[in-house]
């Protein structure tokens, strides 16, 4: 998923993104998700959520949205006076997208200016994912069957 500030204002620090982790580590958890990866920028934020098919996407990203804002406000002043008028510093729209087998750190990779990124995580692929994609989507030709 990937978040961005109302107007992509560049109100976010590195103190900001830690806490904003922790923040988000414990709304997934509270859904019985799992946030396997979290990097952002001074004006937007990348998140991969592990969660099972049961989880409601639009619940999970408007708790994700509304508890980070009103507890990043409340311990941060100046994000508190940067929205003064509107109280919200996320915009209202997000972007979500299925991974599949694939690891985050493949997909966000062309993203240089993350400030935190876990680097825990190894960019190959899972054991046995080479069977969920056809040889054509590898690049090799596929050889029809016999």
């Amino acid at each position: 998923m990937v978040f961005v500030t109302k107007l992509r204002h560049q109100v976010f620090t590195g103190t900001h993104l830690t806490r904003m982790e922790e923040i988000r580590q414990n709304v997934c958890a509270d859904f019985e998700t799992e946030l396997t990866e979290f990097n952002g920028a001074d004006n937007h934020v990348h998140l991969l959520v592990n969660a099972p098919p049961k989880v409601a996407l639009p619940k999970l990203v408007n708790s994700l949205k509304g508890v980070t804002s009103r507890r990043m406000r409340q311990e941060f002043r100046d994000l508190a006076t940067h929205y003064y008028r509107t109280s919200r510093p996320w915009s209202g729209s997000y972007f979500a997208g299925s991974a599949g087998a694939l690891r985050c750190c493949r997909a966000c990779a062309s993203t240089s200016s993350s400030k935190t990124a876990r680097p825990d995580h190894s960019d190959a692929a899972p054991p046995g994912s080479e069977r969920l994609f056809p040889p054509h989507y590898a690049g090799q030709s596929a050889s029809p069957p016999a």
